[in-house]
């Protein structure tokens, strides 16, 4: 019997004692969680603990703006009204730095677009015949753990200085170590030497890597890299921290290196036959790019855009192509269209560029798109003026580098407006740009849309396994619906605009009122817009509409080519340029969408009307692209002024130096437009 009862409370126990003591385990955690635990900044949070143990850190130095690079300018953003100063424009209010916490950055990461102020320790340069990509710890320098401690983990360098020599050569390849010690002595400079060259006896502190960088190269010199140890960051001013060396690179071809960085010379591979030249370049400190700032007419209520289609830059320098023997090419094509550009934006000076797409040639000739994205916009940057970018069929073309790491490329770049846009939706550099008034009311007053058309669509394999492209892509329904969203997102406006007279120049603003505006009716509607897209659309070839003169509504040269436009459509033209209307409310409205531009087609210039809609090309402006001997390169110029009631558009011929040289000069849309 008693066995009987100790079993039954046994049993008893048993079931109520593991879900109680489960509940009371339970309110003893919360407790201590919300009520007891009070956290302290132990030796790990003070120091940073990470794979480089007890690294020294100067708090004081994190999350302030110094000189050593440690801040990013964040993207441009709309002030406040209530924050700009009196009789400041707005567009120029300096906005607010984020502030880059260096802690956080990685150390172990070859990363070089990291706004990294950290400085390195050692470099080493190693051969391997082994593709480090596939095995990352086999061609890495002799190391041990005390070593990666105190002087950081070696970091490679992802560019084979061997490239260009073939795979016999082996794979060349630089790492260093970068360390936040303050007790480590850091590199100060690095220079290239030859075989019987050194730095001077009297400056000290040089450290000779010894394994040449043309290692595996038959028959080259050799050349061996020097690199001079400082002082610790501790020891260190703030002046001498600013010109520490922070990354190394690689550039393939003779142009100019990734923005912040320098070449050093001599090359590590020289030019010869189909071999292009391969140069190590460095970055000292950090070199934050600058920033657009945000779009916006001027006080008259004019925006101009300039149109640069099909630059179709390669690795290499190039030669000019279809060109009289007249024309001067001096070194590269490259070279001689950025010079044409640099021309342009001189005579123009536009308030944006927009490259419509084949920035790249691909077609095998740009391996290396970093060292090509580093100079198709440079004479743009080198202006201050604000650019934006779609992508064209062979700006796929390139291999390892898909679009959406091109676009963090160029977003790193000077004056860059460049987006990635939504990731649910096909293609990449699908967004908007809004331009804004010049009064203190920061008034929508234009919309310019950027989507990505694609490149191919169909393919098939040759027996050698490349793939041989078939058919063009298109713009596709996921695309559509996005626009449709977006542009009923936009609020109407009362147009035409009229500024606000309240602020400064006021007189002005009367004047442009009494002059511009006050004639024209008023109306409650979205801004007008453009789109920029590479490949056009079936309905660009569509006959044209005709004007009150009886005449088709087409300006320009059309037809030295065949159609450029993809054999597949999701209708895009008719379910959403067609659909997005001025307003929703009122039945004569007009699209939103006024204008088209396109590239692709180097031949193709001119400007078609077609449901209401121009569609304009800009023609070829470019020496590396394909043209015609007698047809002048060309880009297409769209002055908008009446703040976005009017848009003019023409185009300038490199004809005789751009003298006189503008051609097709139309207003498409608003006063005089051709009807």
């Amino acid at each position: 019997m008693a066995l009987l009862v100790f079993a039954r409370l046994g049993r008893w126990l048993r079931n109520v004692s593991v879900p109680g003591l489960t509940f009371i385990s339970f309110c003893l955690m919360l407790m201590f969680m919300f009520i007891l635990y009070q956290p302290t900044p132990g030796p790990g949070i003070l120091q940073r603990l990470g794979w480089q143990s007890w690294d020294t850190i100067d708090i004081q130095s994190l999350g302030s703006t110094n000189t050593t690079g440690g801040t990013v300018s964040s993207p441009p953003q709309t002030p406040n009204i209530g924050q700009t100063p009196h009789g400041v424009d707005w567009w120029n209010v300096t906005t607010t730095e984020e502030v880059v916490d260096q802690a956080s950055l990685p150390l172990d990461v070859w990363a070089p677009l990291m706004p990294h102020d950290t400085g390195l320790s050692e470099i080493a340069v190693t051969r391997c015949f082994v593709n480090p990509r596939l095995n990352s710890k086999l061609c890495d320098p002799d190391t041990t753990s005390e070593k990666d401690a105190i002087r950081g983990n070696w970091v490679r360098v992802d560019r084979n200085l061997n490239y260009e020599a073939g795979y016999f050569a082996g794979y060349l390849n630089i790492f260093y170590r970068r360390t936040r010690r303050q007790d480590v002595n850091l590199i100060t400079d690095i220079k290239l030497f030859s075989e019987s060259e050194s730095p001077s006896p009297s400056d000290g502190g040089w450290k000779k890597v010894p394994l040449s960088l043309r290692t595996g190269v038959m028959g080259a010199p050799a050349l061996y890299m020097w690199y001079k140890v400082g002082k610790t960051s501790g020891e260190m001013t703030v002046e001498e921290r600013s010109n520490i060396i922070t990354e190394l690179d690689v550039l393939y071809g003779d142009d100019i290196p990734w923005y912040g960085f320098e070449k050093l010379v001599p090359a590590t591979m020289l030019h010869r036959n189909d071999v292009e030249t391969t140069w190590l370049t460095m970055r000292r400190g950090v070199k934050l790019p600058p920033r657009a700032p945000p779009l916006h007419f001027s006080r008259d209520g004019r925006f101009k855009i300039l149109q640069i289609a099909d630059l179709h830059y390669s690795t290499s320098a190039g030669v000019c192509r279809h060109t009289p023997a007249s024309l001067a090419c001096p070194g590269s094509d490259n070279l001689t269209t950025t010079s044409l550009i640099a021309t342009v934006l001189s005579i123009e000076k536009p308030d944006l560029v927009v490259f419509t797409g084949d920035q790249l040639n691909g077609q095998g000739t740009s391996w290396d798109p970093k060292s090509v994205l580093a100079k198709f916009s440079r004479a743009v940057t080198e202006a201050g003026i604000p650019w934006a970018v779609v992508f064209g069929n062979h700006d796929e073309e390139t291999g390892y580098v898909a679009k959406a790491e091109q676009v963090r490329l160029m977003q790193s770049l000077p004056y860059s407006l460049v987006q990635a846009g939504p990731k649910d939706i096909h293609g990449v550099g699908n967004y908007l740009l809004k331009v804004r008034s010049a009064d203190a009311s920061k008034t929508h007053l234009f919309t310019l849309y950027f989507l990505d058309s694609g490149s191919y669509s169909k393919g098939a394999y040759n027996f050698w396994g490349w793939f041989q492209p078939t058919a063009y892509d298109w713009i596709r329904q996921s695309q559509t619906d996005w626009f449709l969203q977006e542009s009923a997102s936009i609020e109407p406006i009362q147009r035409p605009f009229t500024p606000d007279t309240g602020k400064d120049l006021g007189h002005i603003w009367r004047r442009q009122g009494d002059d511009q505006l006050a004639p024209q009716m008023g109306k409650l509607a979205k801004p007008n817009a453009m789109m920029f897209f590479h490949m056009p659309l079936p309905e660009t070839y569509h006959k044209a509409d005709i004007g009150s003169n009886k005449r088709p509504l087409d300006i320009g040269i059309s037809g030295l080519e065949t159609k450029g436009d993809a054999s597949d459509s999701d209708g895009f033209f008719d379910k959403g340029i067609l659909k997005a209307m001025e307003s929703d409310h009122v039945t004569s409205s007009t699209q939103e969408v006024k204008v088209i531009g396109n590239g692709h087609c180097h031949l193709t210039e001119n400007c078609r009307r077609v449901k209401g809609v121009w569609f304009c090309f800009g023609g070829g402006g470019s020496y590396s692209g394909y043209g015609k001997l007698g047809f002048d390169r060309r880009f297409r110029i769209y002055d908008i002024s009446d703040f976005g009631e009017t848009i003019r558009t023409y185009k300038r011929t490199e004809h005789d130096g751009f003298q006189d040289s503008v051609i097709d000069d139309v207003v498409l849309v608003g006063k005089g437009a051709r009807t």
